[in-house]
């Protein structure tokens, strides 16, 4: 395992990036440690450092009173594990390993009956009007061996993704094979996001895939949850955007990807000027495609019933640039490795009023199958 490395499918230098070698990782275990994080943070930034790393889902919990008393007290993982870097380096300089690495059938810790259970007790939450919207998740058990930056290397021949990631900053690697952008800001200070929220799996031939995708775009269900997300995902920018510029250029639009189509839509603004990565992340994290709608009761619902804590899943993995510019993934499709070969990660779904457990449970153990190693076909 290649320690103090975080390479990027794409990142700052686009078609591949590596930061390696970090003079200093910045992290925080605990919500009281987290405001020295940021600060950290900013400081490396500005004096000309690049960023990379990690913030886990349940630092969300640390940016609203509210939420505050739902952190888990047992979790896996820091709240935020970032390195700081001299500049990212073109990934062609580091070729990647062809030793051995396998991993095995992912095993659902949830079966059925446990996610129907839990998927009625949302369907109470939206009749009683809590909520529009619920991203229930579970966790999926499986073993690696070999080095996880070869598991990495076969993933990602596998199946390309725009915004995957290898975390090793010592301890577990995380492998990400995430089709989800979180947010970006480019040079000019526009942020942009593009939240996923619509799924069909790929069809057995061209003609049943071009059906199913036909089907995704024209679906009713998923496009009313896709504009749910929008909706959401435009008030958070909106609080960090200046008056006026926050934009949606694009929706519905769908994704193809190695198992699946996506709906995905297309959120613009421009950004006010001085804000710091903990303003960004109050305002934005976590993002809202992968807890629900409203955001805040989602995630009070979400910790009752799910009852473990999600740590990098769900939460983002990017980089930030000493120019401002960043780039974060939803860490979706992610999955940790730990030293001894253990393998955690979670699948799941949103949740809406005519959303049936069956369906949803299949819809996720069909998403699971980014962890697999076996040929596409």
């Amino acid at each position: 395992m290649s320690k103090g490395m975080i390479m990027f499918d794409e990142g700052p230098l686009h078609g591949g990036s590596v930061f390696a070698s970090p003079r200093d990782v910045i992290r925080a275990d605990t919500p009281d440690e987290l405001p020295a994080a940021w600060a950290a943070m900013e400081r490396a930034r500005s004096s000309g450092l690049w960023l990379a790393g990690y913030i886990s889902y349940e630092a969300g919990y640390a940016t609203e009173a509210s939420l505050a008393p739902l952190m888990p007290a047992r979790r896996d993982l820091p709240l935020v594990q970032v390195g700081v870097f001299d500049a990212p380096d073109a990934a062609a300089r580091y070729p990647l390993p062809t030793s051995p690495a396998e991993l095995s059938a992912a095993v659902p810790e949830w079966d059925l009956g446990t996610y129907s259970h839990a998927f009625d007790k949302v369907q109470e939450r939206i009749s009683a009007g809590d909520t529009y919207q619920i991203n229930l998740t579970f966790p999926m058990h499986a073993h690696a061996t070999g080095d996880p930056l070869a598991l990495y290397a076969r993933l990602r021949a596998r199946q390309p993704v725009g915004h995957g990631a290898y975390v090793d900053l010592g301890g577990p690697a995380i492998l990400s094979r995430s089709p989800e952008l979180f947010f970006r800001i480019d040079s000019d200070g526009w942020i942009e996001t593009r939240p996923m929220k619509g799924t069909v799996a790929r069809g057995k031939d061209k003609v049943e895939d071009s059906a199913r995708r036909d089907w995704l775009a024209a679906s009713e269900k998923n496009r009313a949850e896709n504009l749910m997300i929008v909706d959401l995902l435009r008030n958070d920018i909106s609080r960090v955007a200046e008056p006026g510029s926050v934009r949606v250029p694009a929706l519905f639009t769908i994704e193809s990807y190695a198992t699946v189509h996506q709906m995905t839509s297309l959120v613009r603004a421009r950004v006010h000027t001085r804000l710091g990565l903990a303003d960004l992340m109050t305002a934005l994290f976590p993002c809202g495609s992968v807890t629900g709608a409203p955001k805040i009761r989602a995630m009070q619902i979400i910790s009752e019933l799910e009852h473990h804590a999600r740590d990098v899943y769900c939460g983002a993995i990017g980089w930030v640039a000493p120019s401002g510019q960043m780039s974060f993934n939803v860490a979706i499709r992610t999955m940790v490795v730990w030293p001894d070969g253990q393998v955690r990660f979670n699948v799941g779904g949103g949740v809406v009023h005519d959303s049936t457990a069956i369906a949803e449970y299949e819809e996720a153990l069909w998403k699971a199958r980014f962890a697999t190693l076996s040929p596409m076909g």
